[in-house]
This record gives C-alpha cells, sequence and structure tokens, in this order.
C-alpha cells in the first residue's frame, strides 16, 4: 500500500504539471510577443569612444546604427583613407563597442548626389558599387548585422523607370558583397510627400508604399527593408505591407513631408507610436527599436520607448 504522505505528494506534482504555477498561467501569449524590444541608435563612427558608448550601456541603450561614413569616403565617392588607417579606425570602433558590451547592429553606407545606386551611367554606377565594396570588405571587422542603403538620391524629371533597373542592378551586385560578411543588405525608404520637388527634381526612389512593393518584387528575397518613420506618413502602413521584409527601422518622428526627425517624445510630429508599435507586433519585428532622431540624452531615448511601449499595452 502506498503511503498517504507519497500519495499527496505525487498527486501535487502532477497538478503542478498538468497546470503550472499560477505565475505562468497568469501570463498571456500576446503579453510574450509584445515584451519590449530592445533600445538602440544612430552613433557618428567619428564619435565613437570608450566614455561615450560606456554612457550609451549605462543608459539602456544595446544597440548601435554605426553612421558618419563621411569619416572614410568624401561626396565625390573617393575614399579619403588609406586601407591601414580604415582597418585602424573600424578595428579601434569595434574594440570599444566590445569592452562596454554594446552591440553594432548595422552601418548606414555613405550616400549622395555622387553616391547613387541608382546613376544611369553605367560607368558612374560601377564607380558607386565598387566604392561600396571596398568598404563592406572593411567592414567586416565590425560584425555588422545589417549594412543599409539609400535607394537613391533626387532624379531628374522622366528617368524613374530607368532609375529603378539601375537600382535593381547595384542592389543585387552589393547583396553578395554583403552576404559574404554574415550581414543582411537593407534598403531605406526615401522622403516623398509628393513626386516633385524644388529645383525641377523628382523625390528619391522608394517614396511611397506602393513605389517600395514595386522594387523589392524585383530584387533578391535576401534584401530587405529599413522603415525611416520620418520619411513617409503613418508608417505602420509601410511596415504592415512589407510584413516578414522588415529587418530594421530608424525611428523619428514627423510629418512625412520633410526632414524633421523630432524626438518622438518631443510631441513635434504626427506619428501614431500606438499604431506603429502595433504594426511592428504584428510583423513579428525583433530587430532594435532604434533611433535616428534628434538626441536630448541617450536615457532619454531609453525611457521615451518604454514609455511608448507602457501606453501602447495600456490602450490595446
Amino acid at each position: 500500500m502506498i503511503n498517504i504522505t507519497r500519495l499527496s505528494l505525487i498527486l501535487l506534482g502532477l497538478a503542478f504539471v498538468c497546470c503550472g504555477s499560477e505565475s505562468e498561467q497568469d501570463v498571456l501569449p500576446e503579453e510574450i510577443v509584445e515584451a519590449p524590444l530592445e533600445v538602440g541608435y544612430s552613433l557618428s563612427i567619428a564619435k565613437f569612444t570608450p566614455e561615450k558608448l560606456k554612457a550609451a550601456k549605462d543608459a539602456g541603450i544595446r544597440h548601435i546604427e554605426v553612421a558618419g561614413m563621411s569619416y572614410f569616403v568624401d561626396a565625390n565617392r573617393k575614399i579619403k583613407l588609406t586601407d591601414e588607417q580604415i582597418v585602424a579606425k573600424l578595428t579601434e570602433a569595434k574594440r570599444f563597442a566590445d569592452e562596454v558590451g554594446i552591440n553594432i547592429w548595422s552601418v548606414h553606407m555613405p550616400y549622395g548626389q555622387y553616391i547613387d545606386l541608382s546613376l544611369i551611367e553605367e560607368t558612374a554606377r560601377e564607380e558607386v558599387v565598387a566604392v561600396h565594396e571596398k568598404m563592406e570588405a572593411h567592414l567586416e571587422i565590425l560584425e555588422p548585422e545589417v549594412i543599409l542603403f539609400h535607394p537613391s538620391w533626387y532624379l531628374e524629371l522622366n528617368e524613374r523607370d530607368s532609375r529603378k533597373s539601375q537600382l535593381v542592378k547595384s542592389a543585387t551586385q552589393l547583396d553578395e558583397a554583403v552576404r559574404a560578411i554574415g550581414a543582411t543588405m537593407v534598403l531605406e525608404n526615401m522622403l516623398g510627400p509628393e513626386l516633385l520637388a524644388s529645383g525641377g527634381r523628382e523625390r528619391p526612389l522608394m517614396r511611397t508604399v506602393e513605389e517600395v512593393q514595386e522594387i523589392f518584387q524585383r530584387l533578391p528575397s535576401t534584401i530587405q527593408l529599413a522603415v525611416d518613420m520620418n520619411h513617409i506618413k503613418n508608417p505602420e502602413n509601410l511596415i504592415r505591407a512589407m510584413g516578414s521584409r522588415l529587418k530594421s527601422v530608424h525611428v523619428a518622428d514627423g510629418t512625412g513631408a520633410a526632414e524633421n526627425h523630432y524626438f518622438p517624445c518631443s510631441g513635434e510630429g504626427k506619428n501614431d507610436w500606438n499604431a506603429i508599435l502595433a504594426a511592428l507586433y504584428e510583423v513579428k519585428y525583433d530587430g532594435p527599436f532604434l533611433y535616428e532622431s534628434d538626441v536630448p540624452s541617450e536615457k532619454a531615448l531609453v525611457d521615451c520607448y518604454h514609455g511608448l511601449h507602457k501606453q501602447y499595452l495600456a490602450n490595446r
């Protein structure tokens, strides 16, 4: 005959296995899915110092996008430093990040009128690609997860279709170089409240949800999207439209009509952060909430995100 005490313990154990603890039952699946994202921000490589990165880590920043690639490449797509100097700077930046435990999430590649993946003149386009490929080979030192590119600069009138084809050609070629260093290539949506800009020019490529979708249908599936929340009105629509091809974000507030890049908790922009966070969770975005905005302080960035997340949960 089984001892009564022993029998009680067996029954209690079975009840625990079948039903789980009370704390486990209280956690709803959606609360697990909608846990806070980690926070990151964009920082020029010229500002990488042990003190700066330690202060960011202490404030709660976990990821960095390395910006300021004009440190290496000028506006005429000429590399300004020797290979040895580039390697030394990148090695130093990686060491500083590793010492404080901050992840280098992404690198924002150089861009401009003459550093444009969509240039129509083929020799010029090939030069742009070659400069990027040379830099990408060095960027392996940073071990980034993402390499981010702008799709174009402003366009002349009536050349949009040709520019799209050139972009696809350049991006397909660069994707191979990006994957060779173990990273993911992303293209960023650009500002474009209307097609025509000042000076008789057209806005850059990827200015609308529809144009982003059209271009991505022509790109390798390995190329993904970074949504800049300042560059488009109602960025949640672009997030939902692109779904699983969303890889990274640039967080800022704005109006979708100008390069505002407001701090999201400043109250200056028009973004609906509840809608944006809902869209991010719907598409199962798991990258950092990465700011490219005005920065009151690193702590303000972290506190702002957690405030927005708390507000989102309260208003679901």
